[in-house]
């Protein structure tokens, strides 16, 4: 049909229609499922970055839906039903940074005289703000000239950058061709652009259906649906996971996690491959209980046993590479307790070569002051400074 024609039926279709806002129905309260759970817990992370509303504006939207899943009153207009299914997007949307427009399309004073109007210009999303711009569709009036609003989108788009859904709600009882506009639109953005569709007809619209999921299938990535088949939450759940999320890597609780089985949870072993039988410390590190004397090295006799222990781990686990590290408490100047911790270190590196009859490397290494697991205020905590710690190197 061509334009001079359509401007034609839509005014002649405007007056019988009248210019008046149309009743709107009350529905029953939709109860929408929390996502931020599954975002939470990485299950889920965000995929697309804009969503862009053409809304179904045209004479044949104030038509009573005869469908199932809106019970309102009164009953609603098909109009109707479109908001409500946009109000039910917006409860669900879980806690993303969107780009979010609303255009519709149609002819008449609904319109302000145009195929087309932009209802929400592209804005940062967020659930007031989306909300006000439902408001803002008060009529339906006109034909149906989908093409201008995919057009028109094409250029709201084109400050936009990241995945785009494109989410079109209509009865499919269009009046000119919308596939070369999605196609237009599919070749400026491609594999960036998602067009899906919400159809909101009754019986005799059927055919309409079938043009939506034509151009829906165009985009390469979208899909269609219907008004009835999203009507319950967990059904419009599904549907909004599936046009802004995508699967993620979920992010496991560590506090239930003992990778090197020390008994040291994940969230606070700060030595996550100590090895199987190693007592350890509450941070979860390999410390062989011996104890010095304020500024020596010598192992006392009575620490022997200990380190025999430390051998007997080693044995058990041959072929690692294992550091020992020697540590002091803050008495003193850096540069002296750095040389203090090495030989701390090599001694006990020594007792340990000379015991083990396999295994794997073992390297001697002073960390000085800079590592204390105590408070160096106190006698106490300055003894427990003074220690050997052995790590496993990966």
């Amino acid at each position: 049909m061509k334009k001079a024609s359509i401007i034609a039926v839509a005014i002649a279709n405007s007056l019988i229609s009248g210019c008046a806002s149309q009743p709107f129905s009350s529905f029953e309260t939709f109860h929408p499922q929390d996502l931020n759970a599954l975002l939470a817990s990485g299950q889920y992370v965000q995929k697309t970055d804009n969503f862009f509303v053409i809304n179904d504006s045209s004479s044949s939207m104030a038509d009573n839906y005869q469908g199932a899943g809106y019970p309102a009153q009164p009953s609603p207009t098909k109009l109707s039903v479109e908001k409500e299914i946009l109000n039910r997007i917006n409860l669900t949307i879980p806690d993303l940074k969107l780009t979010s427009s609303i255009r519709s399309f149609g002819f008449g004073h609904c319109l302000s005289w145009s195929f087309t109007q932009l209802n929400q210009p592209p804005t940062d999303y967020s659930k007031s703000s989306f909300g006000s711009g439902i408001d803002t569709l008060t009529c339906a009036s006109g034909g149906s000239p989908l093409d201008s609003a995919l057009e028109q989108t094409n250029k709201d788009l084109s400050s936009t950058t990241g995945n785009t859904a494109v989410l079109i709600l209509s009865d499919g009882e269009v009046d000119t061709d919308p596939v070369p506009a999605v196609k237009a639109l599919r070749q400026r953005y491609g594999n960036n652009l998602c067009v899906y569709n919400v159809w909101v007809g009754n019986k005799q619209d059927e055919y309409g259906r079938a043009v939506l999921n034509q151009l829906s299938d165009l985009g390469g990535c979208g899909f269609g649906t219907t008004a009835e088949r999203i009507s319950s939450p967990e059904a419009m759940t599904r549907f909004v996971q599936t046009v802004f999320l995508k699967a993620g890597t979920p992010v496991v609780d560590c506090s239930t996690q003992d990778d090197d089985g020390d008994g040291v949870n994940n969230c606070n072993d700060k030595c996550p491959d100590t090895l199987k039988g190693a007592p350890v410390n509450p941070l979860g590190c390999w410390l062989v209980d011996v104890k010095f004397d304020n500024d020596k090295s010598n192992i006392k006799p009575e620490y022997y046993p200990e380190l025999d222990k430390a051998v007997a781990v080693i044995q058990q686990n041959p072929g690692v590479n294992i550091e020992v590290q020697g540590h002091t408490s803050s008495t003193g100047t850096i540069v002296y307790n750095q040389r203090l911790s090495e030989r701390r270190a090599q001694a006990v590196k020594n007792y340990l070569s000379g015991h083990r009859q396999t295994g794997g490397a073992l390297t001697a290494r002073g960390y000085g002051l800079t590592r204390p697991i105590d408070t160096n205020e106190t006698e106490a905590g300055r003894a427990n400074n003074r220690r050997v710690q052995l790590e496993v190197l990966k």
